[in-house]
């Protein structure tokens, strides 16, 4: 509900905020402010879950905060300086976002904004302040947009309009995880047709890469995970041959360059372990195999791996987004979702409302879903 009818003052609203690390979400009144220069105020419609924002609640310091950022909704109203927004303007939201001015915006080398880019502290990019609070007490970001709540404050770098017509229920997923894994197929490895691609880790991102590798032609493609239960799913999104590791008499590497003969041309590691990281280096043949790493670790950030796979030939690449440059190419995706001609509904197992947020968050953590869609109240 508005606490004005006048969109630029505080609105208050409910919203799911974390209050201590690993504890439930508490559905708690909040005061959104209005948006400041360059800033636009959105209701969310959609909020998708996605495993990083379990991760962050699990393991980061900063508290409270509301989490959520794989989102849609509709433009309530903007700060000064905005241009490309206006009330009503369906949009996507950014957790990494692109002010098109920086070096690296500008480069045509890389989609990681100087300006806008991943943001850790909790707080607006502009002042490094915050635009929610309950009873006074500053309530921090999460990824520049905070989705778990009925409406929220971005910087308009980190949200971008698309097509009207597109149901927000579902293109809320292409702007995180689906997103990610085409685009570490189609921008980062540039997958060609007739490859060996091996898949580690087949939720929403992992089977995102084996849907755009079908695209690409890829002759096999190899998914591996020790939930057996995901096999059938899987086949449905391209992967030609699954493999549980825990059912395996040797090392999964070896089974793959059986599988492959000498190796896969391109491994995805779509987990976030970086163990996995050099198992998939080892999956990949001599000379030319590409290992992509889009998962983030909740522990073990480091990476190691032998030399010699290196000195071999095998190339190790980091990937965020996807590499897409969000604001230019995610309405691109949209209307490759409205022509039919790439899956999204089918990642979503589950349909909740906002009251059941932290059944979302249970399903997640035990693995009984791929995409829970949190319906927020019209």
């Amino acid at each position: 509900m508005l606490s004005s009818s006048q969109s630029q003052q505080v609105i208050t609203c409910r919203a799911a905020v974390a209050w201590g690390k690993g504890e439930e979400l508490v559905i708690e009144e909040v005061e959104v402010s209005p948006p400041q220069s360059q800033e636009i105020r959105i209701k969310v419609v959609s909020t998708s879950l996605c495993r990083s924002d379990i991760s962050a609640l699990d393991s980061q310091p900063i508290f409270p905060r509301i989490f959520g950022h794989e989102a849609s909704g509709i433009v309530e109203s903007v700060g000064s300086e905005v241009t490309e927004f206006k009330k009503g303007d369906h949009v996507l939201t950014l957790f990494t976002g692109e002010c098109r001015t920086c070096s690296h915006c500008t480069s045509g080398k890389s989609n990681i904004c100087q300006v806008l880019g991943l943001e850790r502290k909790g707080l607006m990019h502009s002042d490094q302040g915050t635009r929610f609070s309950v009873k006074g007490k500053p309530i921090y970001h999460y990824c520049a947009v905070s989705s778990f709540s009925e409406f929220t404050v971005v910087h308009s770098g980190c949200a971008v309009k698309v097509n009207a017509s597109a149901p927000l229920e579902k293109i809320c997923l292409l702007s995180c995880g689906a997103a990610a894994g085409m685009g570490a197929v189609w921008n980062v490895a540039n997958v060609l047709e007739g490859s060996k691609v091996v898949i580690f880790g087949l939720g929403t991102v992992g089977l995102s890469v084996a849907q755009a590798a079908k695209l690409r032609g890829a002759s096999h493609i190899i998914g591996v995970d020790i939930n057996s239960a995901k096999c059938d799913k899987a086949k449905a999104f391209g992967v030609t041959q699954f493999i549980n590791p825990n059912e395996c008499s040797e090392p999964v590497q070896q089974v793959i360059k059986r599988i492959t003969d000498g190796g896969a041309d391109y491994a995805f590691e779509c987990i976030g372990d970086t163990g996995m990281v050099t198992t998939a280096l080892q999956s990949c043949c001599d000379g030319w195999g590409l290992t992509v790493t889009l998962g983030v670790p909740k522990v073990k950030p480091e990476v190691s791996a032998h030399y010699a796979l290196l000195l071999t030939g095998r190339t190790l690449k980091g990937c965020l987004f996807g590499g897409w440059k969000p604001k230019s190419d995610l309405p691109s995706l949209v209307d490759m979702y409205m022509k039919k001609e790439i899956q999204i509904d089918e990642f979503i197992t589950h349909n909740l409302q906002f009251e059941d947020i932290n059944e979302a968050l249970n399903l997640m953590r035990e693995g009984k879903c791929l995409r829970c869609v949190i319906h927020m109240p019209k």
